[in-house]
C-alpha cells in the first residue's frame, strides 16, 4: 500500500480559504491522504468559515492557524496556494513538490449585509468543493503528485 499523499493548502492568514480547503481534503480523502493548511501568516480562524463548513455536517473548529514552516513544506507531496498573495510569497519548492494555484477569492473582505456575505462565503465553500474532488481524482489518477 503506497504512503498517502501529503497535502498543503497555504494561505495568506490561514483563516478561512485554506482552514475550509483542508476540511473538505479530510472529508473527502479520509485516508487516503494526509492534509495541512498553514498561511505566510497566523490570523486566527474566521468564525464565518467554521460556521458555513458546520451547515454542511464538516467541524473544522479543531483546526488550528498556523505559519508554514521548512518541514511542511519538505513533508509535502503537494502544496496548494489558494490566494495572490500566498503564491506571490510562497517559499521555493522542494524538489519533487508539485505547487499549484487557486486564485480564490476571498470571503472575509465581502462587505454587505450578514446575509450577503455568508453568501460570498457559502460560494466559496461550494468552489472549493469542486476544486478539492478535482485535485483528489487527478491524485487517485496519477496525474498530481
Amino acid at each position: 500500500m503506497p504512503n498517502p499523499v501529503n497535502i498543503l493548502f497555504l494561505c495568506t492568514g490561514n483563516s478561512c480559504r485554506s482552514q475550509i480547503a483542508e476540511g473538505w481534503a479530510r472529508h473527502i480523502g479520509g485516508d487516503s491522504i494526509v492534509v495541512q493548511s498553514a498561511g505566510i501568516e497566523a490570523h486566527g480562524k474566521n468564525p464565518r468559515a467554521i460556521d458555513v463548513m458546520q451547515e454542511i455536517g464538516i467541524n473544522i473548529a479543531g483546526q488550528e492557524s498556523t505559519v508554514v514552516n521548512d518541514d511542511m513544506l519538505i513533508d509535502a507531496d503537494v502544496v496548494v496556494t489558494v490566494c495572490g498573495h500566498a503564491d506571490e510569497q510562497c517559499p521555493v519548492m522542494p524538489p519533487g513538490v508539485t505547487k499549484l494555484h487557486w486564485p480564490l477569492s476571498d470571503p472575509a473582505k465581502a462587505i454587505g449585509t450578514e446575509e450577503q456575505i455568508m453568501a460570498e462565503f457559502r460560494a466559496t465553500r461550494d468552489e472549493i468543493e469542486v476544486r478539492v474532488s478535482e485535485l483528489l481524482e487527478s491524485i487517485e489518477a496519477g496525474e498530481t503528485r
